[in-house]
Parts: C-alpha cells; structure tokens; sequence
C-alpha cells in the first residue's frame, strides 16, 4: 500500500517550479540557508554554454520565498540572453538573499553567503546587485575567488553603476535615432523612474545633453536631490505612464510594463536600466509595436554592468569596458532593423538573436 502524500491546499493550487515560465529550462537552482546568520538565498543558474553563469546578488524584502524563486529565475534567465547579446562568454545566473539590506544584512551572512558561492566550484560567479555593494563584494573575495565588482584597490573594476548607465544612455541615443530620427537629446522630454546608483548617472549624461529630465522615486529626499545637482524637475502627475514626455527609462524594479500600464504610456521610446521591463514578453512587447512605442530591450542597454566587471575575467582594463558599453548603440539599432525586416518586436529579435549564438556555441561544444 502506498502512502498518500498530504500537502497544504495552497500549495496544490500552485503551479510546479518545472512548469513556471521563468524556470525556462534552468540547469541548476540552489537553496542556501544558514541558521546562524539568518541567510536565506537562492542560486538560479540558468545556461552554462557560452561560459560561466555570471550575474549580481540581489537582497531584497520579498513578500515571500516564492516572490523571491521567481525574481531569481527570471534575472538568471534574462543574463544568458545578456551575455549572449553582448557577445560576452558567459552563462546567466543569479542570487536573491531574502531579507532587508538595510536592517537584515550582516558581515557574516555575507561570508557564509559566499562560501555557498565558493561550494558551485565557479559554475556561478556573482557580482553586485540591489541591495549589495562593493564592499559586500570585498567580503565574498575572503572566501571564494568567483566573484566580480571588487574594489579597484584590490585589483577589480569596482562599482559596476555608471557603465551601466553609460550602456542605457548610449541604447536610449540609438532608440531616439531610430523613432525621431536624430539621437540629440537636448530638448527632449524623458522620465527616469528611480534615482539610485544607475539612474543618478543616467540623469547626469541626459543632464549634461540638455534633455529636460522629469524624476520619480519613492524616497523625496532622493528626487530633491537629483534637481539640485542636475536641474531634474520632480513628476508632480498622478500617473506617471500617462505623462506627456518623449522617453520613459524604468531604471527600479521591473514588470513596469503590464496590463494596467501598456495602453496609458504616451512616451513614444522606452528605454532605461531595470530588468525585466515586459511583465509578458510577448504580449506587452507586441502591443508596444503596435502602438509604435520603440521599446529598447532592457538587457541589452543595461549590459554595461556586466562588460564591466566581465574585464577582471578577461583582463581588460576601464577603457575598454566603456569602448565596448558604447558599442551597445550600433547593436540597438542592427537590432531595431532585425525586427523590422522579420517582422519581430525588438524583444523578441534581441532573444532571437542571441539564442542563435548560444545554439551555435552548443553545436560547437557537441563536435568537438
């Protein structure tokens, strides 16, 4: 006779983690948990083939572990497309560590955080992310030598922030190119919803060009500040999607683009640093093409962060990782054109694009 398995009614209605579209055919996911130091985390490595899975360590307060199951498999996910796109020899992983980086986390949550990293062998090498820093960073290289974004004064490329920003600027450049037909931005009307490391500098360089740049954050002191350094003015509307302004840059969290969003944007170019922009990638991206809204795919503009900290594999210096981020302006309009010509949203020749180059790397590693 065989037992039956009793499980809590809530957990039968839920899909399995198998079936959920961000699991996506994920090689490996690793629950890492710590009595001592309170840590609980997840590993996503999604795709191994082009190179090791790379990507930052998100800490964040989610509402519970399945918020924070999905957030990690769809960040891994979209930095195998990243790397891909890019051109980088990298895989596409990524951590969650669930709790409040500003009341929760600890040094030694971190040091034994990074002995889990150190346990994949290099299969997985982090990096920065929300809610983690530089100096957390500095704390993982105690323990494992698979990780990136540590202090320049210890030999790494630092604070992966303003190449990130340098690589949305630069596909915000070839969206307006593309949509109005001149990449100037002086004069134009953009909205940059989230002032933090990466959206700061995003709005210096719009700053600087003579955009006229509208600010929206949940922390006042943060959106004063940004019209005191850079002019910014602070949205004052109730809906931010429904605002009169020419470009909208989502550089927060993502899923920003939905259901209760897609119709009401009036900007007519969407490019900015946060993943995951397209709560449904194929929906929300069609509908965009439809509306003749030019959506810059958020993992390739925002994949300055990654070039960076790429370098301290590869061994290049500073120079180079801003040569390369620059290039993400001629690949944003090769691929606007792909999409043009095969009848795509430009999300869907971004992917299309790099899975390409992920088959084929699998091809070669087959003959081999």
């Amino acid at each position: 006779m065989t037992a039956e398995i009793v499980m809590p009614a809530e957990l039968k209605k839920m899909d399995p983690v198998f079936g959920q579209f961000s699991f996506d055919n994920h090689e490996q996911i690793v629950f890492c948990n710590d009595k001592d130091t309170g840590l609980k985390a997840i590993i996503g490595i999604h795709n191994t083939v082009m190179g090791p899975a790379l990507g930052g360590t998100r800490m964040w307060n989610y509402a519970n572990e399945w918020e924070a199951l999905n957030d990690v498999l769809r960040l891994s996910r979209g930095m195998t497309y990243k790397s891909a796109i890019t051109g980088l020899n990298l895989g596409g992983g990524k951590a969650v560590i669930i709790g409040d980086s500003k009341l929760d986390k600890t040094p030694e949550m971190i040091t034994k955080f990074g002995q889990f990293v150190n346990s994949l062998s290099g299969k997985y090498i982090t990096a920065e992310d929300v809610g983690t820093t530089t100096e957390d960073m500095d704390r993982i290289h105690e323990v494992t030598n698979f990780v990136t974004g540590i202090s320049e004064s210890r030999g790494g490329s630092g604070n992966p922030s303003p190449v990130t920003a340098y690589g949305v600027y630069m596909g915000m450049k070839a969206a307006a190119k593309y949509q109005f037909g001149s990449d100037n931005l002086a004069g134009k009307k953009v909205l940059v919803q989230g002032t933090g490391h990466v959206g700061e500098t995003l709005i210096s360089y719009l700053a600087k060009e003579g955009a006229i740049v509208f600010v929206s954050d949940i922390h006042q002191d943060k959106m004063e500040n940004m019209v005191a350094k850079y002019g910014a003015k602070i949205f004052m509307g109730s809906d931010l999607y429904s605002a009169d302004v020419d470009i909208y840059a989502p550089c927060a969290l993502g899923a920003t683009i939905n259901d209760d969003t897609v119709y009401r944007i009036k900007a007519k170019v969407i490019a900015g640093a946060a993943n995951n922009q397209l709560a449904v990638e194929a929906v929300h991206g069609q509908i965009l093409r439809e509306r003749g809204i030019t959506y810059a795919p958020d993992f390739l503009i925002n994949a300055g962060g990654i070039i960076n900290v790429y370098g301290e594999i590869v061994k290049y210096d500073k120079a180079e990782a801003m040569r390369r981020t620059e290039n993400i302006y001629n690949t944003t309009l090769e691929i606007f054109n792909f999409a043009d010509q095969n009848n795509l949203t430009t999300q869907a020749a971004a992917m299309q694009i790099a899975q390409n180059r992920i088959d084929q790397r699998k091809k070669e590693n087959t003959n081999k």
